[in-house]
């Protein structure tokens, strides 16, 4: 009987032991909530797309360029700012000549030194009917992805995934001069698409995010085929953002919390590691991928300067040597 008695009581010790042990060591903290940015990039690169488009109307000076007989689209209402007759532009904006001005995209110009162009290109647009998608979609997609991954990293992604498109248009298209931000928009749904698959684990309905995503890349990849679009810069710009999804909008794996939201004395081997390995190895082959493809293209655009100076005499800045495209 005592024999009995002796192992109820160390069973009994062992259960207060082991509850006295677990009421001490601190519980495990809960996952770490997403930081939400104030969106103010996004509006404001659209607003300096509109000041730019603004700005091509007042340098284009329509009246100016046409006799009396040419009628320029609302000049009584517009006056300078009028549109080019819509046998020149008819989708109310200036003239390719105006455009080329500024900067527009033109593999004569930028090969001959004029690299600027890479960039300037995308702030420029071919008319109101070419700003006014752009500039909804830009709200559209762009707002809510610097809401979720900063103005930093969304900003860089607009402007490299720009540059990629532009690469890719100037070694596709020679002979017409392009403008447009649909390099840049086609980089945000690339992004989109990236980061769906590098945080695969966080997402709950996957599938039909995809689906959902999917479809709206091909229905924008279907505009890239209509006739006077630049569908090469939506292609360039589009898997610029794929690759740079993969290094940039990469999430910490669910459940993962930082070590310093970590109470003291719990045990670290049971906080799970940021990032899962998949995701490692995407980041490096994105990264990889995409610099030697823009070395590449760039060797390719720049390599022999002198012999494509040679040969490719800069034209004037008028309306009559090429048309234009649009991205």
């Amino acid at each position: 009987m005592g024999k009995h008695d002796g192992s109820k009581m160390d069973v009994e010790a062992a259960s207060r032991s082991a509850v006295w042990i677990a009421y001490q060591a601190p519980p495990p903290p809960p996952p770490q909530q997403a930081e939400s940015w104030f969106s103010w990039l996004v509006p404001t690169i659209a607003i300096a797309n509109v000041v730019a488009f603004a700005y091509s109307m007042y340098d284009n000076d329509c009246p100016a360029r046409h006799p009396p007989g040419d009628t320029c689209v609302f000049f009584s209402s517009l006056g300078r700012l009028s549109f080019e007759p819509l046998s020149i532009n008819p989708l109310l904006g200036p003239s390719p000549g105006t455009l080329d001005k500024l900067g527009a995209l033109d593999y004569k110009r930028i090969v001959n030194g004029e690299s600027w162009r890479l960039i300037t290109c995308i702030w420029l647009h071919g008319g109101i009917i070419h700003l006014l998608p752009n500039i909804l979609s830009l709200l559209f997609i762009g707002v809510r992805l610097e809401q979720e991954f900063g103005f930093v990293k969304i900003g860089a992604l607009y402007i490299i995934s720009g540059f990629g498109g532009s690469l890719m248009s100037s070694l596709s298209v020679q002979t017409k001069i392009s403008v447009g931000a649909s390099g840049s928009l086609f980089g945000l749904l690339g992004a989109m698409l990236s980061e769906l698959i590098t945080n695969w684990t966080i997402y709950s309905n996957k599938c039909t995010a995809l689906l959902i995503l999917l479809v709206v890349i091909a229905l924008n990849m279907a505009v890239g085929m209509v006739p006077n679009v630049d569908g090469s810069a939506h292609i360039g710009g589009f898997v610029s953002g794929f690759l740079l999804g993969f290094i940039l909008l990469i999430r910490p794996q669910f459940g993962w919390v930082s070590p310093k939201y970590v109470p003291s004395g719990h045990d670290m081997s049971l906080i799970k590691p940021k990032y899962k390995v998949y995701q490692y190895v995407l980041w490096i082959i994105a990264f990889v991928v995409l610099v030697v493809w823009y070395m590449n293209d760039l060797i390719h655009l720049f390599g022999n300067h002198l012999h494509r100076k040679k040969h490719h005499p800069l034209h004037r800045f008028d309306d009559k040597f090429k048309p234009s495209l649009l991205h």
